[in-house]
């Protein structure tokens, strides 16, 4: 599936224009750009999302972080995904709350990790691939690492952090089951130049119904 990266009520309004987008992501850097409260934008987006919306915790101890997880839910319903951090204590969380709710591991940069997340649960496992291409210098070598280790397994790869339609179609060659892209790239994913050129071509000396 393809998910829209942001948390802005605006981009989420004009979705019926990719009507093969499946949800929405968000974090809380995201958030931060909305203009409404991060409680309204959420409430906003779940009308306006046509399946899964993700919220990402930003309690960083544990009881608070299984209240947050709660609290989300009691907000969005059943369209909610939770992205909760790979770390210690957040996979803690996942093992906890993923019974209940869909939970997600975010911010993945090991392939052990994505391990330790289907262990706990996860419904995804998300890879921010340019991202990990910058600190570790091959976000496609991650991906790929862990679509291997997560074969035959009920967790599936997520991958964000997509800067153009190369990038997200090496990222579902090495493995990624889904991709979350930021508003700006979607008509890059369903078009190309020599694509419009072709149809130019063909109407221009061909004929139709019309």
């Amino acid at each position: 599936m393809i998910y829209l990266d942001s948390a802005l009520v605006e981009q989420a309004r004009q979705l019926t224009d990719f009507p093969w987008v499946k949800g929405i992501t968000t974090n809380p850097m995201l958030l931060a750009q909305s203009p409404f409260s991060p409680i309204e934008t959420l409430q906003q987006l779940a009308q306006l999302s046509p399946g899964e919306l993700y919220y990402q915790l930003v309690s960083t101890e544990y009881q608070a972080m299984l209240r947050e997880g709660k609290q989300a839910y009691d907000l969005i319903g059943e369209q909610t995904v939770l992205k909760i951090p790979a770390t210690a204590i957040g996979l803690r969380v996942v093992t906890a709350l993923a019974p209940q709710i869909a939970c997600s591991v975010t911010a993945i940069y090991h392939p052990i990790q994505a391990a330790i997340a289907a262990e706990a649960g996860a419904q995804y496992a998300i890879a921010y691939v340019n991202r990990a291409t910058c600190l570790l210098g091959d976000g496609l070598a991650l991906v790929g690492a862990m679509a291997q280790i997560l074969r035959g397994s009920a967790t599936q790869i997520l991958a964000a952090s997509l800067k153009n339609p190369s990038e997200a179609a090496q990222a579902l060659q090495a493995g990624a089951d889904h991709l979350t892209v930021p508003f700006p790239l979607l008509p890059a994913l369903a078009s190309h130049p020599l694509s419009e050129e072709t149809l130019q071509a063909f109407n221009q000396a061909g004929r139709g119904i019309i």
